[in-house]
């Protein structure tokens, strides 16, 4: 639950963020089993890679499910800001 945790950290900090927005992505992705480009990960920082790793191992696990929901929410508002590239 902790990379959960952290990446809900890191989407509330700084939602425009590059690496929150990929992990927003990533999490509408996985909840709504929509297709990813997994290619992406590579253009995170090591840190960042490696909490998208953890992301992914922890969603697997049902207990979790709460905290899912929130970071789920967090990242559905997130999406909705705009693009940083397209500025």
């Amino acid at each position: 639950m902790r990379a959960i945790r952290e990446a809900r950290k890191l989407i509330e900090a700084n939602p425009a963020d590059p690496s929150a927005q990929f992990l927003s992505r990533l999490v509408i992705a996985l909840e709504t089993d929509a297709d990813f480009p997994i290619s992406q990960l590579y253009q995170l920082n090591f840190e960042h890679f490696h909490l998208a790793l953890e992301v992914l191992r922890e969603w697997r696990l049902d207990r979790y499910y709460a905290g899912k929901g929130r970071l789920m929410d967090l990242s559905l508002q997130a999406g909705t800001l705009p693009d940083p590239k397209e500025h």
